[in-house]
C-alpha cells in the first residue's frame, strides 16, 4: 500500500500529485498558485520562499492519510533559475528565473572571454542562451554586489526545494545542464566557463556535488511533521521540470519524442549517447536518467494565447471554440508570439509582432488562432533543426497544460504530420517526478528494474485523447508556416540589433 508522491515547482504554479504503483492510479493531487515578478528590463523574479510556501500549502490539501502512506518522494523544477544562498543557508535576493532574459548581455560576455559561440560548445556542448544561470552570476555580481559577495551555494530551484527537503546541498546532471556551464559529454563542470563567468572567484566552491540519478536522502524530521508526512520517507535527486517530464512520457527510450505545453513549449527526445549540434540549434542536455535529452525550448507558448484571452476578455477554456470558428492560418494573420523574448528562434530581445491584419481576420478568434498557431510553429522551427540532423519520429506524446485543449492536439498532429498522444497522467513532470521516486525506491530495496522498464508499466496514454493528422489541414498548415517563417526572416534583423 506504498505511495509515492512528486512536486513540481513550476512558473505559475505549485503542483503536487500522489500515485498509486499497485493500483496504476493518482490518488491525490494539489495545486497552489506562484506569484511572478516581472520588470520592464525582461527581468522574471520569483521568492524561493514561495515555493516552501505553497508546497506546504499543497501537502495540506492532501487527505493525512494519504500522506502517512507515502515512502518517497522527488521534485522537478523549472530549469535555469538562480537561487543564491549565504554560508547559513539563507536565501540572499529573489530567484532569477528560466524567463528572465534582463542578462542576455552577460551570455554574450562570457561566450566572448572563451572565445566566442563556437567555443563554448566544443568546452560544453552548448551555447549560453538567453535565461540560463550563467549570465545571472555576473548581472547579480553587479546589480546586487552585497548578496553576491555572501554567496556561498548556488542552486537550482528544484536543487532548493531538495535542501528545504533533506537539509543538504546537492545537484544532479540534468538540471545542471541548464547552467551553461556543465559538459554534457563528460558530465563534468567546464572550468573555462565558470572562470569566464567571474575570473575574480571560484564559482566552483560555490556548486553543490552532484547525487547519483538513483540516489536517495533521509528527509528532515521537521519538514516531514509540518508537511504531515512520515519522518521516514525518502527524498529522491528529482530533476529539472523536462527531465521529469521525459519520465513522466515515457520519453525514456530512443526513438521517443514527448512535447510539453506549458508557459514554455519544449521538445525533447531521448538519447543514449550525447546529441550535440555544432551550431547550438538545439539544447544538447542530460537527462536525469543517466543518458541525453536533445531539447528544443520555446519562452513563449500559453502565456501567448492566455495574453490573448486576458485582453479580449475570455477564458482559454473558450479557446477551442475560438480555433473551430476560423480555418487553419487565420486567413493570414501571423502572429511572432515573442512576449518574453525568445530561445527558439534565439531572439533574446524578441517582442511579439501581428502580421496580416485585414478588415477579415481582425477578430479575438482569428487573434487567439494566431497565437495558438504562432507558438506551435516555433516549436516546429525547432523541430526541423532534429529532423535536419537525421532523427527520425512516429508520434509526438503532449503533455503540459495546452495537452487539455482538443484543438491545440488536432492542430500540433496537423502542423507537425504526426499522431498525437496523450498520457492518461496530464502533470507530466510531476508524474515523471513521483516515478523517479519509485524507481529509486524500488532499487534501494534491491529491484533491478531500470527507469524504462518503469515506464513501459506505469506511463500509459488515453485514447480517447488520441489526436491523427489531416491531410488536407497539413498542407494548409505547411502553407501558413512557410508564411510564418517569412515572417521571422524579415524581423529578425530587427530583433537582433
Amino acid at each position: 500500500m506504498d505511495l509515492v508522491a512528486g512536486i513540481d515547482a513550476g512558473t505559475q504554479s505549485l503542483k503536487v500529485v500522489v500515485y498509486d504503483p499497485a493500483g496504476r492510479s493518482l490518488v491525490a493531487s494539489a495545486s497552489a498558485p506562484l506569484d511572478l515578478i516581472s520588470g520592464d528590463d525582461g527581468s522574471r523574479e520569483q521568492q524561493a520562499g514561495d515555493w516552501v510556501a505553497a508546497m506546504h500549502d499543497c501537502f495540506g490539501q492532501i487527505d493525512p492519510a494519504l500522506r502517512a502512506r507515502i515512502v518517497a518522494l522527488a521534485v522537478s523544477g523549472q530549469q535555469h533559475g538562480f537561487v543564491p544562498l549565504d554560508a547559513n543557508g539563507k536565501v540572499l535576493a529573489p530567484a532569477k528565473l528560466w524567463c528572465d532574459t534582463s542578462t542576455s548581455a552577460e551570455c554574450t560576455q562570457i561566450m566572448q572571454a572563451v572565445g566566442g559561440v563556437a567555443r563554448t560548445i566544443t568546452l560544453t556542448g552548448n551555447p549560453i542562451l538567453a535565461g540560463y544561470t550563467a549570465s545571472k552570476l555576473p548581472w547579480t555580481k553587479t546589480h546586487r554586489p552585497d548578496a553576491y559577495a555572501q554567496l556561498a551555494t548556488i542552486l537550482l530551484p528544484h536543487d532548493y526545494l531538495n535542501f528545504m527537503l533533506t537539509g543538504q546541498r546537492f545537484c544532479e546532471y540534468g538540471d545542471a545542464s541548464g547552467t551553461g556551464w556543465l559538459d554534457v559529454r563528460t558530465r563534468t563542470w567546464s572550468t573555462e566557463l565558470l572562470h569566464a563567468t567571474d575570473p575574480d572567484r571560484d564559482l566552483a566552491a560555490c556548486l553543490p556535488p552532484f547525487a547519483a540519478t538513483d540516489a536517495l536522502f533521509d528527509i528532515d524530521a521537521a519538514i516531514a511533521e509540518e508537511l504531515g508526512l512520515p519522518t521516514t520517507v525518502k527524498v529522491a535527486v528529482g530533476g529539472g521540470d523536462n527531465m521529469m517530464a521525459a519520465i513522466g512520457t515515457g520519453c525514456v527510450e530512443e526513438g521517443r519524442l514527448a512535447m510539453s505545453l506549458g508557459t514554455s513549449g519544449t521538445l525533447f527526445a531521448y538519447s543514449d549517447s550525447p546529441v550535440v549540434d555544432s551550431d547550438g540549434a538545439w539544447a544538447a542536455f542530460c537527462s536525469s536518467t543517466g543518458g541525453w535529452l536533445p531539447l528544443i525550448c520555446t519562452m513563449n507558448c500559453t502565456v501567448a494565447t492566455e495574453q490573448v484571452a486576458k485582453a479580449f476578455g475570455f477564458s482559454t477554456r473558450e479557446g477551442d471554440a475560438h480555433l473551430q470558428a476560423t480555418p487553419p492560418g487565420a486567413d493570414g494573420l501571423v502572429m511572432l508570439p515573442f512576449l518574453n523574448g525568445e530561445r527558439t528562434p534565439d531572439l533574446p530581445r524578441g517582442k511579439g509582432v501581428l502580421a496580416g491584419l485585414d478588415a477579415t481576420n481582425m477578430t479575438p478568434a482569428h487573434i487567439y488562432r494566431a497565437a495558438m498557431e504562432g507558438a506551435t510553429y516555433s516549436l516546429k522551427y525547432g523541430f526541423d533543426a532534429f529532423v535536419r540532423a537525421g532523427m527520425h519520429f512516429e508520434r509526438i506524446v503532449l503533455t503540459g497544460g495546452g495537452s487539455n485543449s482538443a484543438a491545440w492536439r488536432q492542430l500540433v498532429a496537423d502542423v507537425f504530420g504526426l499522431p498525437v498522444d496523450v498520457p492518461a497522467q496530464s502533470e507530466g513532470a510531476a508524474f515523471g517526478a513521483a516515478l523517479q521516486a519509485l524507481w529509486a525506491m524500488a532499487r534501494s530495496r534491491g529491484g533491478t528494474a531500470s527507469i524504462a522498464d518503469i515506464a513501459r508499466v506505469h506511463v500509459t496514454t488515453d485514447p480517447a485523447l488520441s489526436a491523427r493528422p489531416d491531410p488536407s489541414r497539413t498542407r494548409a498548415y505547411a502553407t501558413a508556416y512557410a508564411d510564418f517563417l517569412r515572417h521571422l526572416d524579415a524581423v529578425t534583423p530587427l530583433q537582433r540589433g
